[in-house]
Formats: C-alpha cells, sequence, structure tokens
C-alpha cells in the first residue's frame, strides 16, 4: 500500500516542503532513498524500538520510502516522525486521512517520546505558506512554532499520542501564543543600565550615536577602564525589535538550535561576544552541514569583540564583506546558502601589549615598534569599516567615589528611537536601508549636503588624518546621525566637527 505524508528540510534558515512516500508491499528488504544521511538512514532502529516498545507492529514487508525531492540533502533525526508515521499507515495500522493535513517532525527515543528538534519556525512558516492545516511537533517545540498565526500546532510527548490523534481516539488542544502582546510586555526589559557606570561621559556619548545610527565602534583603553562593562550595555540603549525583526532573528537561533526550551519568540535584541580563540567558520558560519556563525546570530543586534587583536588575523578578515553587505553567501559544490548578518560591531582592545600606552599614571614598558606591531594585528581595511574610534582613559578616583546617579540606559534609548524614527521616515522607500550607517554613496550625497564651513573643516582633516576614501564616508554618515539626535535637518560644523573626533585611529601619531 503506497501512504504519502510530510516533513520539511531546513536550508539556510528555510524551509522546504519534503514529500515522505512509503510502499508497502510483498517482499522482505527496507530502502529509504531521496538523499538521507547517516542520522536518516539510523531511523529504521530506533523506530523499530519504538514501535516495539509501545505495541505497534514494524511491517513484515518489504518497506521502499521515497523522500521527495531526491535533490534535496535531508539531514537529522527529525524525519523520525513521519517516517514512522508513514510505516504505520502503509501497514494498515493507522488512517492515513489527515496525514495530508499536517507536516510532522520530531526525533524519536528508543521508548518512543519525542525529543526537540531545531528549526521548528522555518518549518511552522513553511507549512503555513504550503496551506497546511497544522504541524505535528514535539511539546517542547510548541510555543516557538505557535508565534505562526493561522496554523494548527500541535504538541505531543511520545508516539502514541500521535497515533491516537490522527486515528480520532483523542484530541489534542493547539497551542495558542498571543504573540504581539507577550511581544509588547517582553521587548522593554532592560538588564543592564548605563546608569551603572561611573564616568566616560564621552564614551557613553560615542555609543548613543552609535545606536543610533547602527554604527560601529571601537574603543581603545587601558585595563579596567571599563570598555567591556559599557560594551555590554549597549543593548539597553538599542531600539526595540520591531515584531518582523523578531520573527527573522529567532528563524535564525532557531535553526541554529539555540531556543531554550518552551522559548516562542526572541524578544530582545542578540548580543553575542565569542572568545578570542574561535575558529573562522564558527564567526562566519558553514561547516559541512552549513549551520549559522556568530555574525548570522548576532543578526539585528550586537556582536561584541573583546581584545580585538587577539582573534586570529584570518578570523578577522572573514568580517570585511559581511559588515558591508550585511549577508553571508556559503557555497558547497551541492547549494548555496546565505545568511542575514545585519549586525553592530563593538570592538574593544587594549592600546599595546602591556595595556598603558598613553595612560595618565602608569608608563608603558613595551619594546620599541611594539606598540604599532600591536595595532598592526588590525587591518586598515578593517579598521575602515569601523565608524567611530574611541579613546577611553581610566575613571578618576573623584568619578568613583561620587554619589551621582548618571543617566540611565531609558532616558538614552528614548533620544535613539527619536533619531531611528527619523531615518526610518528618511529612508522609507530604500530597500534594505534603516538606519544611517547602512547608506550608499548615493544616498549620502542626498541626505549629507555640507555647506563650505563643513567642507573646509573635513578638507583639513582629510589632509591632516590622511583619511580614506570610506573614513570620508564613515565621518558623514557618523555626522548626520549626529545631527539625527540633535533635531537639525542639515549637518552643521558641530556635528562634522564631533564626528572628526571619534576617528582616534587615524591620527598619525597615535602609536609614536
Amino acid at each position: 500500500m503506497l501512504v504519502k505524508c510530510y516533513g520539511a528540510a531546513v536550508q539556510g534558515i528555510d524551509a522546504t516542503t519534503i514529500t515522505i512516500e512509503v510502499n508497502v508491499s510483498l517482499g522482505v528488504r527496507f530502502f529509504l532513498v531521496g538523499l538521507p544521511d547517516s542520522a536518516v538512514k539510523e531511523s529504521h532502529e530506533r523506530i523499530l524500538s519504538a514501535f516495539t516498545y509501545n505495541g505497534y507492529k514494524f511491517p513484515k514487508q518489504q518497506v521502499i520510502i521515497n523522500m521527495a525531492p531526491a535533490d534535496i540533502r535531508k539531514e537529522g533525526a527529525s524525519y523520525d516522525l513521519p517516517l514512522a508515521m508513514g510505516m504505520m499507515a502503509a501497514n494498515n495500522q493507522l488512517s492515513f486521512e489527515k496525514l495530508e493535513h499536517y507536516i510532522m517532525m520530531g526525533e524519536l527515543s528508543l521508548d518512543g517520546t519525542l525529543l526537540p528538534i531545531k528549526g521548528v519556525l522555518p518549518i511552522a512558516i513553511r507549512a503555513k505558506q504550503d496551506g497546511f492545516k497544522g504541524i505535528i511537533i514535539p511539546i517542547a517545540n510548541a510555543a516557538e512554532a505557535a508565534v505562526v498565526n493561522g496554523l494548527e500546532v500541535i504538541g505531543v510527548n511520545n508516539i502514541t499520542q500521535v497515533v491516537d490523534f490522527l486515528s480520532g481516539k483523542t484530541t489534542i488542544p493547539a497551542t495558542h501564543i498571543d504573540t504581539e502582546q507577550v511581544f509588547r510586555k517582553q521587548s522593554n526589559l532592560i538588564d543592564l543600565d548605563f546608569c551603572e557606570v561611573k564616568g566616560q561621559e564621552n564614551v557613553k556619548r560615542a555609543m548613543e550615536v552609535a545606536a543610533a545610527g547602527g554604527h560601529n565602534i571601537i574603543m581603545i583603553g587601558p585595563p579596567g577602564a571599563g570598555k567591556s562593562m559599557l560594551a555590554k550595555r549597549i543593548s539597553s540603549i538599542l531600539p526595540p525589535l520591531s515584531l518582523s525583526e523578531a520573527l527573522e532573528t529567532t528563524k535564525i537561533h532557531s535553526v541554529a538550535g539555540n531556543l531554550g526550551k518552551g522559548c516562542s519568540l526572541m524578544y530582545q535584541r542578540p548580543f553575542r561576544s565569542p572568545h578570542h580563540t574561535i575558529s573562522d567558520v564558527a564567526l562566519v558560519g558553514g561547516g559541512s552541514y552549513p549551520q549559522p556563525g556568530e555574525m548570522s546570530l548576532a543578526h539585528n543586534g550586537v556582536l561584541f569583540l573583546d581584545e580585538l587583536p587577539e582573534f586570529k588575523r584570518s578570523v578577522l578578515e572573514v568580517m570585511r564583506q559581511p559588515l558591508e553587505d550585511r549577508k553571508i553567501t556559503i557555497a558547497r559544490s551541492a547549494m548555496t546558502v546565505e545568511y542575514p548578518a545585519s549586525f553592530m560591531l563593538v570592538a574593544s582592545m587594549n592600546p599595546c601589549p602591556c595595556g598603558y600606552y598613553n595612560h595618565p599614571d602608569k608608563d608603558c614598558v613595551c619594546a620599541p615598534g611594539a606598540v604599532q606591531k600591536y595595532l598592526n594585528k588590525i587591518s586598515g581595511p578593517l579598521l575602515d569599516r569601523i565608524d567611530i574610534q574611541i579613546e577611553i582613559v581610566p575613571v578618576p578616583f573623584k568619578d568613583l567615589s561620587s554619589k551621582q546617579v548618571s543617566e540611565k540606559s531609558e532616558v538614552i534609548r528614548e533620544r535613539v528611537i527619536k533619531a531611528r524614527k527619523i531615518q526610518q521616515e528618511r529612508f522609507r522607500n530604500e530597500a534594505n536601508v534603516y538606519c544611517n550607517a547602512q547608506m550608499n554613496t548615493r544616498l549620502l550625497n542626498e541626505y549629507v549636503v555640507l555647506d563650505q564651513t563643513c567642507k573646509s573643516i573635513l578638507q583639513r582633516a582629510v589632509d591632516l588624518l590622511k583619511l580614506s576614501a570610506r573614513a570620508y564616508d564613515r565621518i558623514l554618515k557618523v555626522s548626520r546621525t549626529i545631527a539625527d539626535l540633535d533635531g537639525s535637518e542639515t549637518v552643521l560644523p558641530k556635528h562634522l566637527s564631533e564626528a572628526i573626533t571619534y576617528r582616534n585611529l587615524d591620527r598619525e601619531n597615535w602609536a609614536g
């Protein structure tokens, strides 16, 4: 008897519906075709054990299973459930009337318990797009899939519940979540606050500008000056995720298997802080079976690289293209996968190996030329792509001991949101441009018009600092953001001057 049921394959952050055809006929052999990997082929043993444990009969005839389309590789143990249900229906142990209405995915343990799987959100989105009534998945993934409105999400604990549901013996209530209500409630939560940081007002201002325009920023200063503390709090002043951004971000983390048990949606912008021993593939993504890397996991959020010069040169260089294109394309002989990577880069570094170059109180003990050699670990093209380069100095004792409370993140965030709204209105007709950091040359020429005074200031800065064309563009973008924070329609000399001060590493004598 020939039966069809449905699963899904995840490629990148999107899913494709997989038709599973099961034919039970005369014979004694078992065939599984359609480009399955080893984990899918091993489903035979898991299904056999689950059937035996729960009192179901494994077909004693020839079983041929085809997973179409055959040119898409099927990976992982999440196909156990649709394969098992297809075999039961083809063996007349299960009514197949409901099979065509549901996509089913789930990994079986030997006793028939369903284990959680990766990539449920893109699978649920595909099920709705293809007109399926619902999706049957492990109970641990039900909240994640329920984010998709208009889809019946059936969360189950074991294979017996699935059989009884498909046979009509029992009903399982669908999982429902009021996505917008929960999202509004959770999106404004702030864990770390800028008011906890003593002093460093100039750095906080640079952070505000970076957040308002989506600019990349690097902080250079001695150990203990507060670089990491400031970086960890930048998420608290970024605008809340929109619902569409939250869905896109959640899809990436769903594919990577990073969503916690019972988590339905990511409500806050991701903050990723990989260790400096990270490999190229772990940062950019890829592998034998491509998975998103740290840059994609930081999509719509922050990628924080602490002690930037300690990262391998090859790791840093792979960031060049994603910082410009805001996407990552991973090419393999059989397929090409694209992951979004629109993140804000926040980096920090010591000024030299000992950490005390330019320190007001401590002497640098590095050998001659060591400072420049240390800075040369970061290539010029990469530094050019970092809009704001700010030097940070130790906090004086009077600021550390002060009882005065600094400005709260909530107040700074309001100014950032106001500036972002100006940018959203400005770029409402531009595709994939949402903030000033994403402006191209055409948009710069249109929205950053300088008067003669500004041109003179900028010309002097370019000549004195020997700026590249890319650094010139970065200054214009940052000045436009500062003007937005100021509520000014045009870029004034004070806005341009402040933007130029955020190019510390471009000073010719910075490293002696």
